[in-house]
């Protein structure tokens, strides 16, 4: 191996060509060592959050829709019920309903055999909300078109808290009033 001597700028100083060369090399292999150190440590408390996010328990709302359907509508509005049971353990709430059928969705309660509009229901967590005849419902008002029995409409929900959930009304006769057992 040949070495040749270089002259650097500013005192006067010879360094070997391959002298230089081992240091940039050493120099490197620490950088390489230093990086991989720092993504392991990085990765292990990456690993360490993510176990212990699933071991939390906090897991929020964990909403899941039954029972719905509409009665037939007679006239150019119509009702929609169903169940949105949480078996999360944190609260929501339904804050509005979208649909296709009609620009004016709105959810109701009633209260004293008179109904009003509400800005949002509660869903208890580890419990649900019943939307029911002769209760809280969906209001639909100024149909684009009347639904028939057999059909399905197709409604999105929302919420505080959660993504939204798009399900589908069976459209059922118009006296058609499931019983409903109730979870408490």
């Amino acid at each position: 191996m040949s070495r040749r001597l270089t002259r650097t700028a500013g005192p006067s100083r010879t360094t070997s060509t391959h002298a230089i060369s081992t240091r940039a090399a050493s120099t490197a292999h620490r950088s390489r060592t230093s990086r991989a150190a720092a993504l392991a440590a990085a990765a292990s408390l990456a690993a360490a959050a993510v176990l212990t996010g699933c071991s939390s328990s906090a897991s929020g709302p964990e909403l899941k829709v039954s029972g719905a359907f509409m009665p037939e509508p007679v006239s150019d509005m119509a009702a929609g019920f169903l169940t949105v049971e949480n078996t999360g353990d944190a609260a929501d709430k339904l804050t509005a309903v979208t649909s296709d059928l009609s620009d004016d969705v709105t959810i109701h309660e009633t209260v004293d055999q008179k109904m009003r509009e509400v800005k949002s229901f509660d869903i208890p967590a580890d419990g649900h909300l019943d939307l029911e005849r002769g209760g809280s419902h969906i209001m639909f008002m100024k149909l684009k078109k009347q639904p028939r029995q057999g059909e399905k409409v197709a409604v999105e929900l929302h919420f505080e808290k959660s993504d939204p959930i798009k399900v589908a009304l069976p459209v059922e006769a118009p006296n058609h009033n499931p019983q409903h057992a109730k979870k408490h």
